[in-house]
């Protein structure tokens, strides 16, 4: 298949990717440099996701982080980025249960890091926060099955719907925020043939992670597929690369060279 080519990403790039049957290619990013290089690889979105506060602040858990922080990442790929669509995850307790709290955070993120839209993690329980920040138009990414920021309420990371009634409530929730206007949904680590079905049911875009491949796209955390962070394996992650013994070793190259008077040589100094 002829791959479009498109000088923005738009929604309604998104939607017209899946009625077309195109997959769709998402990663994290959280600065400057590394969103350049996305963009430049052509990438269709690029999600600031909340895992900056495992992989960019070494916190266990995405809830630490805030949202003064989750801007300032934002605000950095924003300024990389011209092609890709740069969503941003409304960080834990910017928009649970307040949703006029949930305006005022998606409308900062979008005025002051120059965004195009915001994630939530959720479905019926946040739908009255998705409904305003829609109401201001402002896009919205949902999100299901598997929410990093529930893990207190859970207790663990392990695939959500794998029964009955959950596997119900979730197609439920995703028929939700459809019909309330996101213009796509993130579904984490649940079983393919769920994933597979929502898919098939909802007619805005379906992105996975550890889903399946019966969806309309993919999303994973660069810093796990390029090997960066080693200590995250789950089964739904491919390695890419072993970007932490590359580094390592240059590292060490350079020490070595400085210690032993190598660097700087005479071409390399004035």
């Amino acid at each position: 298949m002829a791959i479009k080519e498109i000088p923005k990403v738009t929604t309604h790039v998104l939607q017209e990717m899946k009625l077309r049957g195109e997959k769709i290619a998402m990663l994290t990013a959280y600065d400057y440099s590394i969103a350049k290089i996305l963009d430049h690889t052509k990438i269709d979105v690029i999600l600031v996701g909340d895992s900056a506060s495992n992989v960019m602040a070494g916190h266990k858990t995405t809830i630490p982080i805030t949202l003064n922080e989750m801007i300032y990442h934002a605000s950095s790929v924003v300024r990389a980025v011209s092609r890709a669509l740069v969503v941003v995850d409304l960080p834990f307790g910017t928009y649970q249960g307040n949703s006029k709290e949930a305006l005022s955070s998606a409308i900062r993120i979008m005025k002051e890091a120059g965004a195009d839209s915001v994630k939530l993690e959720g479905g019926k329980e946040i739908l009255e926060s998705v409904d305003r920040i829609l109401s201001a138009g402002i896009p919205v990414m949902g999100h299901l099955g598997l929410t990093p920021q529930s893990i207190h309420k859970f207790g663990t990371y392990v695939v959500r719907a794998t029964q009955k009634d959950e596997a119900e409530r979730l197609v439920e929730d995703a028929h939700l925020l459809e019909k309330a206007g996101c213009f796509a949904i993130v579904l984490e680590k649940i079983p393919a043939k769920l994933a597979a079905r929502v898919s098939k049911e909802i007619k805005i875009p379906i992105i996975g992670i550890g889903a399946g491949s019966s969806v309309d796209g993919q999303v994973l955390v660069l810093h796990d597929m390029l090997g960066i962070t080693m200590e995250f394996s789950p089964r739904f992650l491919r390695r890419y690369h072993n970007l932490y013994e590359e580094i390592k070793g240059s590292v060490s190259s350079y020490i070595k060279d400085v210690k032993s008077l190598d660097f700087p040589n005479e071409r390399e100094q004035y």
